[in-house]
């Protein structure tokens, strides 16, 4: 656990950077290719330490994957050829890695255990053990199942119908992926949509699912096939230069091949509701997911309120929207947050307490935050705490800083975006 002297006091950023691959079609990608009978070809993968965590989970599994130059093969034999693991399943940091494989591991007549890393361990996964108990898979852990290291008996499931207590892809996913094991068919009840990649996965892999508002629901017993998938930049690793070109003084930055998938492109409309200078390239030739390149250009802010049923299309992009809330004008008020509580830290309080040491006004509300703009910031000693989306949100706090800002726990960045500081350094 190292430190870093991050760059500060930039005068402008110009460039072009190709984001890496979205995260969550990353790790749905080798899930459903290792459940699909056939070979699928992923390009644009992306190689952070969380998918490479799903990777490994199913090679234990005696599924064969070939990764080489941001390709990764998967040579599927279907959901009944996986097999037994010998080893404990480890899942690293990643919270989409255990929450989904939970729901394919339920219907396997085998047994297994998932644990984590220190993160992972105070996460809570009774939202998942819940739903997945109910359709008849045998599971245990800390605490009656609530946290890792889970344990899982799977075997026949039964259909269900279920109203998610949280909007949460993750949840949502592993129990359409346990309901795609079943006789009948599953029904998910969402309280606010949430990122649809399982569903168009589900779809371009040949399988069948419909979405009736919000309903989701999936037929049990169904053949999948190896396909080719194209991963388009993450929108949720844009997010933090797109900020950077909105807020340090005499910048353009160009995105190229950014997923737009609408369930995920909240970021983009609370940059246009405080007057971002954005403009939007859309690539005609996406087909499963949406993509385009960003234009983003030095801004002059507002303060807006993020509320309701923008928070799911957004919700892993807040820390950075709070630190472009410091360089607007006026107040930014953000609720119905409370799922950045059970991230891999608290993220409310770690935002805040994060931003203040830098010289920001911002306050912790139960579900949210407010935050005071225009400020100045300072410099100082700030950590990521374990947390890759506060280390590059802080990374790029840093560029407006006139002193110097020392990073602790930069290594967590790796999780998501292995060259953020090198695309980072790029503009400068």
């Amino acid at each position: 656990m190292g430190s870093l002297k991050l760059k500060s006091n930039a005068s402008n950023l110009t460039g072009e950077i190709k984001i890496p691959g979205d995260k969550s079609i990353s790790h749905r990608s080798v899930m459903f290719g290792s459940i699909a009978h056939g070979e699928t070809v992923v390009t644009n993968f992306l190689p952070g330490d969380d998918c490479l965590s799903t990777i490994s989970c199913f090679r234990k599994m005696g599924v064969r994957i070939e990764e080489e130059n941001g390709i990764v093969r998967v040579f599927g034999n279907g959901i009944e050829g996986l097999s037994e693991p010998t080893e404990l399943l480890d899942v690293g940091n990643s919270g989409t890695t255990i929450r989904l494989l939970m729901g394919i591991l339920a219907g396997r007549p085998f047994f297994s255990t998932l644990a984590g890393d220190e993160s992972i361990a105070k996460r809570p996964m009774t939202r998942v053990t819940e739903p997945l108990s109910k359709m008849g898979a045998k599971i245990d852990g800390r605490k009656n199942g609530a946290f890792t290291p889970i344990s899982i008996r799977g075997g026949k499931l039964n259909s269900i119908r279920y109203q998610l207590p949280v909007a949460s892809a993750q949840v949502k996913s592993a129990i359409l992926l346990a309901g795609l094991q079943t006789e009948g068919e599953t029904t998910v009840i969402e309280p606010a949509s949430t990122r649809d990649h399982t569903e168009r996965m589900i779809r371009q892999f040949g399988g069948e699912i419909h979405r009736n508002g919000q309903e989701i629901t999936v037929v049990g017993g169904q053949k999948l096939t190896g396909v080719h998938v194209h991963v388009p930049g993450d929108i949720s690793s844009a997010a933090f230069f797109l900020v950077a070109g909105a807020i340090v003084p005499e910048s353009e930055i160009v995105l190229k091949d950014v997923g737009l998938n609408p369930t995920r492109t909240g970021i983009i409309e609370v940059l246009k509701n405080m007057g971002a200078n954005l403009e939007i390239i859309q690539n005609e030739n996406s087909s499963v997911e949406p993509s385009g390149d960003l234009i983003i250009k030095t801004s002059s802010l507002k303060g807006t309120v993020i509320e309701g049923d923008l928070i799911p299309k957004l919700i892993d992009e807040i820390p950075i929207i709070a630190l472009m809330a410091t360089q607007a004008e006026g107040v930014t008020i953000i609720k119905d947050a409370e799922e950045l509580k059970v991230k891999e830290t608290n993220r409310i309080d770690t935002v805040v307490n994060e931003l203040k040491k830098l010289g920001a006004v911002i306050e912790a509300t139960e579900d949210g935050m407010i935050i005071h703009g225009k400020t100045r910031l300072k410099g100082g000693i700030v950590s990521s705490h374990g947390d890759h989306r506060i280390g590059m949100m802080l990374a790029i706090a840093a560029l407006l800083c006139y002193e110097d800002v020392i990073l602790e726990k930069p290594e967590s960045i790796s999780v998501s975006y292995p060259n953020f500081f090198t695309h980072l350094n790029s503009l400068l």
